[in-house]
Protein backbone atom coordinates (compact mmCIF):
# COMPACT_ATOMS: atom_id res chain seq x y z
CA UNK A 1 0.00 0.00 0.00
CA UNK A 2 2.83 2.35 0.53
CA UNK A 3 5.02 1.60 -2.51
CA UNK A 4 1.25 2.53 -4.27
CA UNK A 5 0.81 5.92 -2.51
CA UNK A 6 4.17 6.71 -3.34
CA UNK A 7 3.81 5.50 -7.23
CA UNK A 8 0.64 7.56 -7.48
CA UNK A 9 2.09 10.87 -5.98
CA UNK A 10 5.63 11.28 -8.23
CA UNK A 11 2.84 10.35 -11.24
CA UNK A 12 1.47 13.38 -9.86
CA UNK A 13 4.52 15.44 -9.78
CA UNK A 14 5.64 14.18 -12.73
CA UNK A 15 2.31 15.06 -14.77
CA UNK A 16 3.00 18.36 -13.05
CA UNK A 17 -0.21 18.49 -11.00
CA UNK A 18 0.26 18.78 -6.91
CA UNK A 19 -2.51 18.10 -4.93
CA UNK A 20 -3.90 21.21 -3.53
CA UNK A 21 -5.15 21.93 -0.32
CA UNK A 22 -7.74 24.66 0.64
CA UNK A 23 -5.59 27.02 2.68
CA UNK A 24 -7.66 30.27 3.78
CA UNK A 25 -4.13 32.07 2.71
CA UNK A 26 -2.73 32.49 -1.09
CA UNK A 27 0.24 31.13 -1.52
CA UNK A 28 3.28 33.53 -2.51
CA UNK A 29 3.62 31.80 -6.13
CA UNK A 30 0.04 32.68 -6.74
CA UNK A 31 0.47 36.22 -6.81
CA UNK A 32 -1.64 39.27 -6.28
CA UNK A 33 -5.03 39.58 -8.85
CA UNK A 34 -3.98 42.91 -10.07
CA UNK A 35 -1.36 45.25 -10.42
CA UNK A 36 -3.15 47.42 -8.01
CA UNK A 37 -3.22 45.27 -5.56
CA UNK A 38 0.45 44.22 -5.37
CA UNK A 39 1.24 47.96 -5.29
CA UNK A 40 -1.15 48.54 -2.38
CA UNK A 41 0.38 45.55 -0.66
CA UNK A 42 4.23 46.27 -0.92
CA UNK A 43 4.25 50.31 -1.24
CA UNK A 44 4.57 52.27 1.86
CA UNK A 45 1.49 54.99 2.10
CA UNK A 46 2.96 58.27 1.74
CA UNK A 47 2.61 61.37 4.52
CA UNK A 48 2.89 64.65 4.12
CA UNK A 49 5.80 65.27 5.96
CA UNK A 50 7.62 62.46 3.16
CA UNK A 51 7.39 64.98 0.82
CA UNK A 52 10.91 66.58 2.07
CA UNK A 53 12.16 63.33 2.35
CA UNK A 54 11.06 62.48 -1.19
CA UNK A 55 12.69 65.39 -2.86
CA UNK A 56 15.92 64.28 -0.95
CA UNK A 57 15.63 61.17 -2.10
CA UNK A 58 15.08 62.20 -5.61
CA UNK A 59 18.24 65.05 -5.46
CA UNK A 60 20.03 61.72 -4.41
CA UNK A 61 18.97 59.53 -7.41
CA UNK A 62 19.89 62.11 -10.12
CA UNK A 63 23.31 62.99 -8.41
CA UNK A 64 23.96 59.42 -8.07
CA UNK A 65 23.15 58.53 -11.87
CA UNK A 66 25.43 61.86 -13.00
CA UNK A 67 27.55 60.38 -10.66
CA UNK A 68 27.30 56.80 -12.25
CA UNK A 69 27.89 58.51 -15.60
CA UNK A 70 30.61 60.38 -14.48
CA UNK A 71 32.74 57.54 -13.48
CA UNK A 72 31.78 55.76 -17.05
CA UNK A 73 32.91 58.82 -18.99
CA UNK A 74 36.28 58.83 -16.64
CA UNK A 75 36.24 54.95 -17.18
CA UNK A 76 36.18 55.41 -21.21
CA UNK A 77 38.88 58.38 -21.08
CA UNK A 78 41.71 55.66 -19.26
CA UNK A 79 40.37 53.21 -21.77
CA UNK A 80 41.12 55.75 -24.64
CA UNK A 81 44.35 56.71 -23.58
CA UNK A 82 45.70 53.10 -23.95
CA UNK A 83 45.54 53.95 -27.86
CA UNK A 84 47.99 57.02 -27.53
CA UNK A 85 51.34 55.40 -26.50
CA UNK A 86 54.00 57.99 -28.52
CA UNK A 87 55.68 60.43 -26.44
CA UNK A 88 55.32 64.37 -26.55
CA UNK A 89 57.84 66.78 -27.51
CA UNK A 90 59.19 66.11 -23.67
CA UNK A 91 59.60 62.79 -24.34
CA UNK A 92 56.30 62.00 -22.01
CA UNK A 93 54.05 59.06 -22.88
CA UNK A 94 51.07 61.24 -24.20
CA UNK A 95 48.74 58.42 -22.42
CA UNK A 96 50.17 59.62 -19.60
CA UNK A 97 49.45 63.07 -20.65
CA UNK A 98 45.77 62.50 -20.88
CA UNK A 99 45.55 60.57 -17.66
CA UNK A 100 46.95 63.70 -15.39
CA UNK A 101 44.66 66.33 -17.56
CA UNK A 102 41.87 64.30 -16.99
CA UNK A 103 42.08 63.53 -13.43
CA UNK A 104 42.63 67.13 -12.98
CA UNK A 105 39.66 68.22 -15.25
CA UNK A 106 37.50 65.54 -12.92
CA UNK A 107 38.87 67.17 -9.51
CA UNK A 108 38.17 70.35 -10.71
CA UNK A 109 34.40 69.45 -11.59
CA UNK A 110 34.29 67.58 -8.32
CA UNK A 111 31.93 68.94 -6.29
CA UNK A 112 29.83 71.12 -9.12
CA UNK A 113 26.35 70.54 -8.16
CA UNK A 114 24.46 73.00 -11.07
CA UNK A 115 22.37 69.75 -13.15
CA UNK A 116 23.06 72.06 -16.42
CA UNK A 117 26.65 72.63 -16.15
CA UNK A 118 27.37 68.98 -15.15
CA UNK A 119 25.12 67.56 -18.33
CA UNK A 120 27.00 70.12 -20.35
CA UNK A 121 30.44 68.69 -18.63
CA UNK A 122 29.49 65.56 -19.41
CA UNK A 123 28.05 65.76 -22.80
CA UNK A 124 31.71 67.90 -23.62
CA UNK A 125 33.80 65.04 -22.26
CA UNK A 126 31.72 62.23 -24.40
CA UNK A 127 32.44 64.48 -27.56
CA UNK A 128 36.30 64.91 -26.77
CA UNK A 129 36.55 61.78 -26.34
CA UNK A 130 34.67 60.78 -29.22
CA UNK A 131 36.70 63.51 -31.33
CA UNK A 132 39.71 62.27 -30.46
CA UNK A 133 39.66 58.18 -30.81
CA UNK A 134 38.20 59.70 -34.72
CA UNK A 135 41.19 61.64 -35.04
CA UNK A 136 43.03 58.26 -34.09
CA UNK A 137 41.78 56.37 -36.44
CA UNK A 138 42.02 58.73 -39.10
CA UNK A 139 45.73 58.91 -38.61
CA UNK A 140 46.12 55.48 -38.20
CA UNK A 141 44.56 54.45 -41.49
CA UNK A 142 46.37 56.94 -43.57
CA UNK A 143 49.55 55.25 -41.84
CA UNK A 144 48.47 52.30 -43.31
CA UNK A 145 47.44 53.36 -46.54
CA UNK A 146 51.13 55.09 -46.69
CA UNK A 147 52.99 51.56 -45.83
CA UNK A 148 50.78 50.07 -48.04
CA UNK A 149 51.71 52.64 -51.21
CA UNK A 150 55.49 52.27 -50.36
CA UNK A 151 55.65 48.11 -50.08
CA UNK A 152 53.84 48.20 -53.93
CA UNK A 153 55.89 51.37 -54.73
CA UNK A 154 59.31 49.48 -53.40
CA UNK A 155 58.07 45.57 -54.35
CA UNK A 156 57.52 46.90 -57.87
CA UNK A 157 61.15 47.51 -58.46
Amino acid sequence: MRRTATMAFSSVIRRGLSPRLPSPWRSLHEGPDTIDELLDRHLVKKSPKDNDEDDELAAQRRLTSTRREALSLYRDVLRASRFFAWPDARGVPWREVLRENARREFEEARFERDPEVVTRLLIGGRDAVQKALDRLVEGSKKRVEAEEQQRRDGGGR
